[in-house]
């Protein structure tokens, strides 16, 4: 223990020397190595604070929810519209119908979506808004987070009550504050609704299942009277103890019996999950985390050759005084191990850089973004780690000829 830690403190001290008598040398070898831990932690933190963000995302919207309609999502090379634009869009009265033999489901329901709508307050108005009409049970499948106000009371949910809850941007702009426009009346299409509640902001959305900022929120029978039921969705989330499959399988067979299918017929409608989304998404965060690594390991092999050839002229020039040491009574593995630790170490210097770079980096897009952007424990110690492992690739050869050579030969030279 006690010697290595003296082997540690003589290699601190000689990469300091380095560092002071060589400065330009020594940084231009240290910039390889602090790029490509760059590149590396760079990408691996930007993906990891994606997915972060998306399984936040699909946390909220409901990891154990289907969805039933028309369009699948994704499904990966061409996407055959062609054949999907002939399937027949969900109607309410199929949701009634599916509500009654649904055995598997803790809550379901009925929403439709109509964009490019305004909303008018006094002389103010909001434009592009997107009208959500929704059945009762949306705010048990999906925790709408209000800054003031309340959901539908299951009168008002279930009836055609002339009431609105509001996203983020239509308040902000339509009022001054949150309390100022509880109680107040808005009107769309000359339909005047009264203010129940207002949401927080959500920010921008990856999935973008919802546009919750953008959106207001009306019951799905005071909706049908404004506009006509658009992009129809039935939202099933499953019972507890009840496995998504399970449930899927059980609403394919329900929809199939609604629908009057025979069994040679192909499914006419989709069954989709947000989980299929984000594991999409994650394959692509896996290629890009390839593609950092690729780009990164190749500043690293520039950056470690800067390092061994540092490490050959640092060898070359206290050459006499590996002699002496040698003559002395150090043995080889001291040797290799103080020019392996000083490699490492100028390594971990230009790692550092690189890290401390990316940190610079989160905390600047945090400023910019409204998502979470972090650099994680785990990539700083992966950054820490290739540089240790760099350090040691580029310093052994080095380190093994300073250690090979002859005690005399080397002190005459």
């Amino acid at each position: 223990m006690r010697q290595s830690l003296q082997i540690f403190t003589n290699s601190l001290w000689m990469t300091i020397e380095e560092l002071k008598v060589n400065r330009l040398r020594t940084f231009l070898s240290l910039l390889g190595v602090t790029v490509g831990i760059f590149c590396i932690i760079a990408v691996l933190t930007i993906t990891g604070s994606l997915e972060y963000n998306i399984r936040q995302e699909v946390q909220s919207l409901g990891s154990n929810v289907i969805y039933i309609q028309k369009w699948p999502w994704g499904g990966g090379g061409e996407y055959p519209w062609w054949k999907y634009v002939n399937w027949p869009d969900p109607t309410f009265q199929e949701y009634k119908e599916l509500e009654k033999r649904v055995n598997g489901a803790s809550a379901m329901c009925y929403v439709f979506s109509a964009g490019d709508q305004e909303v008018d307050y006094g002389d103010g108005y909001m434009s592009s808004v997107t009208l959500q009409g929704v059945t009762q049970q949306f705010n048990q499948i999906i925790d709408l987070n209000f800054e003031q106000g309340r959901y539908f009371t299951p009168y008002e949910g279930t009836g055609a009550s002339p009431v609105v809850i509001l996203g983020a941007n239509i308040w902000e702009g339509l009022f001054s504050n949150a309390s100022e426009a509880i109680g107040k009346y808005v009107r769309i299409k000359n339909k005047e609704l009264r203010v129940i509640g207002v949401l927080q902001k959500y920010g921008s959305s990856f999935i973008n299942a919802f546009d919750f900022d953008n959106s207001v929120f009306i019951p799905h029978f005071t909706a049908r009277t404004i506009v006509k039921d658009q992009d129809p969705v039935f939202m099933v989330e499953a019972a507890p103890g009840v496995a998504l499959d399970a449930l899927k399988e059980e609403l394919r067979g329900d929809m199939r019996a609604v629908r009057m299918l025979r069994p040679t017929d192909e499914d006419n409608f989709s069954l989709n999950e947000i989980s299929a989304v984000s594991g999409t998404l994650d394959q692509l965060f896996g290629s890009i985390n390839t593609g950092g690594w690729f780009i990164g390991i190749f500043a690293l092999i520039v950056g470690a050759f800067g390092i061994a050839n540092i490490m050959f002229v640092s060898v070359k020039e206290r050459t006499n005084i590996i002699g002496i040491k040698k003559a002395i009574g150090a043995r080889r593995g001291t040797i290799l191990g103080e020019f392996l630790m000083e490699s490492v170490i100028l390594c971990v210097i230009g790692g550092l850089m690189g890290i401390f770079l990316v940190y610079i980096g989160t905390r600047l897009a945090s400023g910019f973004f409204s998502y979470t952007v972090f650099l994680s424990a785990g990539n700083f110690f992966t950054g820490i780690f290739v540089s240790v492992l760099t350090g040691v690739i580029a310093g052994y050869i080095p380190a093994y000829h300073a250690a090979r050579l002859d005690p005399v030969v080397a002190i005459r030279s």
